[in-house]
């Protein structure tokens, strides 16, 4: 009879600094697996502590309280399958990123991560040592693998791990989404099993951290790359797997296959499970939207009610003698569609009151670009007041493309905890309008059908803070600024190759000027999910005072 080795892949969603509540949720599921004979209950990287725990892991109190839960869980799970999860540990004076294995009822295995990401999201080179590389843990009838998330990602510490005699591999993964990152795990993961010839179980974590959502999609691949699991996106999940050694070779038995949506629903699953774990772990209720009868409030309170429902979303007018009646009639639709509340409160008053307060201040002076961005103020104390006083999360609603040029005001409708589409450039704001109007999911609390008003998403975008203004008053248009800040962002391509593509050197000197000149605002904006490979905060990190310009057009 074939050699056989049970492992239970856990994809699951712990809280940052919930030790009790992360340690309850794997002795739950190693509980529940016992009945199974399973031989391995695993976690994935970080666990216990959750993750990405950040500064927080420095201190030395909250690192002894971690070890205390692992002795702690060592005794509880001393009966049945070993257990494996991530947590951080301290050896020898120094702090490690460490993957765990228990085993009757202590401490079978401890598993130093060997490389330390220090790109995009990822600071662990200033908060972990590397840990040599560790041998594979044998367990029952297999030899088991266990490289810790970037070990997995480059070739030595697998190769190294089957040169040591593993049977399978088990790479315990954070990795955090942003679009397109599926098909890379999968091609990383397919050349680690080509180079070891062995067959690899990924696991990954789900649920949300502040910016980022972990989207699960945990699979096991055979020899050649095989795909013979898959496991769901954005959805807790178990999987039980059995490996199988046939003379020498190990293999998995092959399981389902979970569907995996294209990259649109994928977006829009993201910032709609981030608004849920934002919500939810910081002990919020309900949300609170401005809307303004313009596209993008209109896309966050639907990301709003369908991550929460329509009960637990307010929704608030605040129209200036600048906001025109279709604005109006727009805001009121889009919130009849949704099936929130909405409230609708006058700045008209206060902008006359603050107006004759500056007027003796001001006098002389012209009107300008002050005078707008006061109404736009007056909506975000407005804003923050109900916040306060009903004690709902206030959710702002700037895009990537006003984040990335500044057409934004501070304290105004920068006010706000959390942003869903924070990096969602304008042009794909429109297109996941039109794509949430076409689609409904079962995960999704809000209405099928029409949400945005066709109105909303076919008139010109503005701001209403003077008559007849348009953002392309200000702006390139967006399809043409969205592309050359999609270069000069996102692909870090210079001026020069933004002209080459066919850009006018007035514009994109113009955009790049925008650029930088508003790092400030974006260092005090709110939050928001991550759902590019350069979101604007931890994966694009630029010194506010900066005088230097990409000179290569030389004045152009």
């Amino acid at each position: 009879m074939a050699d056989t080795f049970d492992l239970t892949l856990v994809q699951e969603n712990p809280t940052v600094g919930d030790l009790d509540g992360n340690a309850e949720l794997i002795r739950r599921h190693w509980q529940e697996s016992i009945p199974t004979a399973t031989d391995l209950v695993a976690f994935p990287e970080l666990f216990l502590s959750g993750y990405p725990v950040q500064d927080l892991v420095l201190k030395p109190a909250f690192v002894a309280a971690c070890g205390r839960r692992v002795e702690q869980l060592a005794k509880q799970c001393s009966v049945g399958p070993a257990v494996g999860f991530g947590a951080p540990s301290i050896n020898d004076g120094k702090l490690y990123n460490t993957y765990f294995i228990l085993k009757n009822g202590a401490v079978a295995a401890e598993i130093l991560k060997h490389k330390l990401p220090n790109t995009e999201v990822f600071d662990e080179v200033r908060q972990f040592q590397p840990g040599p590389i560790c041998g594979p843990v044998e367990i029952n009838a297999a030899r088991v693998g266990v490289p810790i998330c970037e070990d997995s990602w480059s070739e030595d510490v697998c190769e190294t791990l089957a040169e040591s005699g593993a049977d399978l591999l088990l790479s315990v993964n954070g990795s955090p989404y942003y679009r397109g990152k599926m098909e890379k795990r999968v091609m990383n993961m397919v050349a680690r099993v080509v180079e070891t010839e062995l067959p690899l179980a990924y696991l990954n974590l789900t649920g949300g951290q502040d910016d980022q959502v972990f989207d699960g999609g945990s699979f096991v691949l055979n020899q050649g790359g095989e795909l013979v699991h898959q496991l769901p996106l954005f959805e807790e999940a178990v999987r039980r797997v059995r490996f199988f050694r046939n003379e020498t070779v190990w293999q998995a038995e092959a399981g389902h296959l979970a569907t995996l949506p294209d990259d649109w629903e994928q977006d829009y699953r993201a910032m709609v499970r981030s608004v849920q774990e934002f919500v939810h772990k910081n002990k919020f209720s309900r949300v609170l939207v401005g809307i303004s009868g313009g596209i993008d409030s209109a896309l966050v309170a639907t990301i709003a009610v369908d991550a929460l429902g329509p009960n637990r979303v307010r929704c608030v007018r605040l129209p200036s003698n600048f906001t025109s009646e279709e604005s109006m009639l727009d805001a009121a639709a889009m919130s009849a569609n949704l099936g929130c509340h909405m409230d609708t409160v006058q700045i008209d008053r206060l902008q006359k009151v603050v107006g004759a307060e500056l007027s003796e201040l001001f006098s002389g002076l012209e009107l300008d670009q002050t005078e707008e961005n006061i109404q736009s103020r007056l909506r975000g104390l407005l804003l923050m007041a109900i916040s306060n006083k009903f004690g709902e999360l206030l959710l702002t609603t700037g895009n990537k493309s006003e984040a990335a040029v500044g057409y934004a005001t501070i304290y105004g409708d920068m006010a706000g905890a959390y942003n869903p589409i924070k990096d969602l450039y304008k042009t794909r704001v429109f297109e996941t309008c039109r794509w949430r109007n076409r689609n409904h999911r079962d995960w999704m609390s809000g209405p099928a059908g029409v949400c945005v008003p066709e109105s909303i998403i076919a008139k010109p975008p503005s701001a209403e803070l003077r008559f007849d203004q348009r953002d392309s008053d200000s702006l390139p248009p967006y399809d043409e600024l969205d592309a050359i800040l999609e270069m000069l962002i996102d692909r870090d391509l210079s001026c020069l190759d933004a002209v080459m593509a066919g850009y006018d050197a007035k514009t994109v000197k113009r955009v790049e000027r925008l650029i930088y000149g508003a790092e400030h605002k974006r260092f005090q904006s709110a939050p928001g999910v991550k759902l590019t490979e350069r979101a604007l905060w931890l994966d694009r990190r630029y010194p506010i005072t900066n005088h230097w310009r990409d000179d290569e057009l030389n004045g152009q």
